[in-house]
């Protein structure tokens, strides 16, 4: 060991020495100084521990602390301590009162949305008033002709279901035999009434069970079962328009049927859309509201009074008023039971044929369970005709 290294006296102003004398509290000593040397030394100052990086506190707190208060008036660069600066300045402290920082930017307060109807309006207008046009020319030309149009609604609502059915759970109703059953059905109940329409149903059935035989077994019930449930809820409830076509004043009571049931509809979105609230069936359809109920009924009971009193002959108004009473509910439930069947198909629309509306499907939905009420109580009102 030479001299220059441990052994050697430190130099004046090296690591941190002084002259200024003893300092109290001054470490004795140790073998390679003697007391001389060991007066003029003076500690260095404790720095305590300071969490590493990856501690419990992030770089940000470790930050802080280094600044805080106990280290502002404690030198801290290495260079200073060992005299090779003399003049430098120990690092900067914090000041006591800081610039405030800049305020961050506030997020912007959303802006009240507006009512939409969620669809193409002008689209919707356009095709209704389209379709309602076809519809009482028809209905008042030629009654074979109005039958051709409810037989091809039936088969692409038809068609629009089973594609969906398969598309979305994978069931393959068979669509040959319900197209021709469905087609055969309301003729039937057309030519031949009530009694030809079941006739024609039954045989349907039947149809689609041997139809499904063709094809493995597997997966049976349910595509059969859904081929009956297609049947029921499509071409049979929309024979009893055709029922109603029978009756000498027939195409006066399927104008009847399809107002009340437009009414109950345009009441139900205008009042829906304006006081609407409380919702009525929220798990089922969002939209609607028990407001919009009620603006379904109280249109169809005021359009059902002046039908009922000056288009359907013998009828009163007061007929007209459970006629537009029954069209509101029907009309309701017919929306929400399709609703049903889109939420568990997870489909917010049946097709895409009608820009505005949707499909086919989305069309009759109100309209299919309407009919038979419609047609009970005219008959019960006014007779068979």
């Amino acid at each position: 060991m030479n001299d220059s290294s441990w052994g050697a006296p430190p130099q004046a102003g090296y690591w941190g020495a002084s002259d200024q004398g003893p300092v109290q509290g001054a470490a004795p000593a140790g073998p390679a100084y003697d007391a001389h040397y060991a007066q003029q030394t003076r500690p260095m100052p404790i720095v305590p521990d300071v969490p590493e990086h990856g501690g419990d506190q992030d770089d940000g707190q470790g930050a802080a602390r280094l600044s805080g208060p106990l280290f502002r008036d404690e030198p801290f660069r290495d260079d200073t301590y060992r005299g090779e600066n003399p003049s430098a300045q120990p690092y900067a402290a914090v000041p006591q009162n800081p610039e405030p920082m800049p305020d961050a930017p506030q997020p912007a307060q959303p802006q009240p949305q507006k009512k939409t109807a969620g669809r193409d309006l002008g689209a919707a207008i356009g095709v209704g008033v389209g379709l309602g046009a076809v519809i009482v020319a028809s209905l008042f030309v030629v009654k074979a002709v109005f039958v051709g149009v409810v037989v091809v609604a039936v088969v692409v609502g038809l068609w629009e279901l089973t594609k969906r059915l398969e598309e979305r759970k994978g069931i393959k109703a068979p669509l040959v035999p319900l197209a021709i059953g469905g087609a055969a059905m309301v003729v039937a109940g057309y030519v031949r009434g009530a009694e030809g329409a079941w006739v024609a149903m039954a045989l349907t059935a039947l149809a689609v069970l041997v139809w499904r035989m063709t094809e493995p077994p597997e997966g049976y019930l349910k595509d059969v079962t859904a081929g009956l449930f297609a049947a029921f809820y499509v071409p049979f409830l929309a024979t009893f328009v055709a029922m109603m076509l029978m009756a000498d004043d027939g195409a006066r009571r399927v104008l009847v049927f399809l107002v009340l049931t437009v009414v109950s509809d345009t009441g139900a979105y205008a009042v829906g859309w304006r006081f609407g609230k409380t919702k009525l069936a929220p798990r089922i359809s969002p939209g609607k509201t028990r407001e919009g109920l009620l603006g379904a009924v109280a249109f169809a009971m005021v359009a059902g009074a002046l039908c009922m009193q000056f288009v359907i002959d013998d009828g009163a108004w007061w007929q007209g008023l459970l006629l537009g009473l029954a069209v509101a509910v029907s009309a309701t439930l017919g929306d929400l039971g399709e609703s049903m069947i889109k939420r568990d198909l997870g489909i917010k629309d049946m097709g895409t044929l009608l820009p505005g509306h949707g499909g086919i499907m989305d069309r009759l939905d109100s309209l299919l369970p309407t009919a038979p009420v419609v047609w009970l109580l005219l008959v019960i009102f006014v007779g068979s005709g």
